[in-house]
């Protein structure tokens, strides 16, 4: 049995926030599968690596909900100590040290990464966007933040990210040697491909008020999902093309979101701009499934699962040609400048009207979506795992 100290810290904030965000979804894809993908395939010559994987999950701050796990899930105080004592001292802070002696390894899925000489420590880090683009993240206390941070993702053994662009990045923001950084791509929940039926369709339509057609944009409002230009995009639409196809909006209010509210505001009496704010989960797909296109002009991703999750639903989409999301999105979506308004708009107005553009697109992405899966994520990391333990 190897026993893994896994780290839950964002999820279960996310959960106690009503809200779990991508780093939050990505631990909990792997607390669901980890254990599952290691029975009868971690093997090796060594007989350690032929047992099951266990994972014992750890939080920092808060308590970890006994609905995520088997086994009694440990608190180890506030992170921001933890890691101001690491840094000032060179040690690790007791609470990891005692419960580093419980455990094989650890892995970080989150920027919450400790520092334990007792044992590995793997980190996964989604990017580096708070060093590369700190005008993007919330200012409390930023620069402070980003020196810890940037301290602490030297601290693990190996670090996994989630797509080629990630990694350079990482390496050039936080020092880390490339050779010390794995790309494990995410993947896409199987409830995406799911059909939904025209009954299911109809009382979600009803429920949301929808139109017949739309557009959809989903992501927290920030500065970064620069969803701002997605709506300077509708409004150049002929008028024509936004009253047939309106933009709903999906997503939480984030930081310094006030632009973008202002101009949802402005919109509310035309109908044609609307803000879904939060949907539930089992509600997203039957919103998003019967868009026109999901509008994706973010800024900068460290992968972007959305335009996967709207591939695996078989909605075309418009996203940027910038950071992961080529990368990501491959010859399967519309490309675009995100700072460039006018194509935007001018690749809305092309799935409009080419619906041979739209059912390629649809294959396209269909096709791209399928080779993202979590299953494949959780074995690449139990490679990782072996690897690191087998030093």
């Amino acid at each position: 049995m190897i026993k893994v100290g896994f780290g839950v810290s964002a999820l279960v904030k996310g959960m106690a926030g009503g809200g779990i965000d991508g780093i939050g979804n990505y631990t909990l894809e792997m607390l669901r599968r980890m254990e599952a993908v290691s029975n009868g395939t971690v093997t090796s010559n060594a007989e350690l690596y032929s047992a099951p994987i266990r994972l014992m999950p750890f939080a920092f701050g808060d308590e970890v909900p006994a609905s995520l796990t088997e086994v009694p899930g440990m608190t180890l105080g506030h992170y921001s100590l933890s890691a101001l004592f690491s840094a000032t001292t060179g040690l690790s802070c007791p609470g990891i040290s005692d419960f580093a002696k419980t455990v094989d390894l650890i892995h970080a899925t989150d920027h919450w990464v400790p520092k334990c000489s007792r044992v590995p420590v793997v980190a996964t880090l989604m990017d580096a966007i708070p060093l590369s683009h700190p005008q993007w993240v919330s200012g409390k206390l930023r620069g402070l933040k980003n020196a810890l941070w940037k301290r602490a993702a030297n601290w693990a053994d190996s670090v996994i990210t989630i797509s080629e662009y990630s990694k350079v990045e990482l390496s050039t923001w936080c020092g880390i040697p490339l050779e010390t950084i794995r790309v494990i791509p995410l993947g896409v929940d199987e409830r995406w491909y799911n059909e939904v039926s025209e009954t299911r369709l109809t009382s979600i339509r009803d429920k949301y008020k929808l139109p017949t057609s739309y557009f959809v944009s989903v992501g927290t409002l920030q500065p970064r999902k620069n969803v701002v230009a997605a709506i300077q995009a509708h409004r150049a639409l002929p008028a024509a093309e936004r009253a047939s196809h309106p933009l709903i909006i999906i997503g939480r209010a984030g930081w310094k979101c006030e632009d973008v509210l202002a101009l949802i505001a402005q919109e509310a009496p035309s109908g044609l701009v609307r803000w879904l704010e939060h949907v539930p989960a089992d509600d997203l797909l039957p919103v998003i499934k019967p868009a026109r296109g999901l509008i994706f002009p973010s800024l900068a991703e460290g992968f972007g699962l959305p335009v996967i999750e709207a591939f695996a639903a078989q909605v075309p989409v418009i996203t940027s040609n910038t950071t992961s999301l080529p990368e990501v999105a491959g010859d399967a979506a519309l490309m675009i400048d995100p700072h460039d308004v006018e194509a935007i708009s001018q690749a809305m107005t092309r799935l409009i009207a080419d619906d041979a553009l739209v059912s390629e697109l649809k294959v396209k992405g269909l096709a791209r979506a399928k080779t993202f899966t979590w299953d494949a994520c959780s074995n690449r990391t139990l490679d990782v795992y072996r690897e690191v333990l087998g030093r």
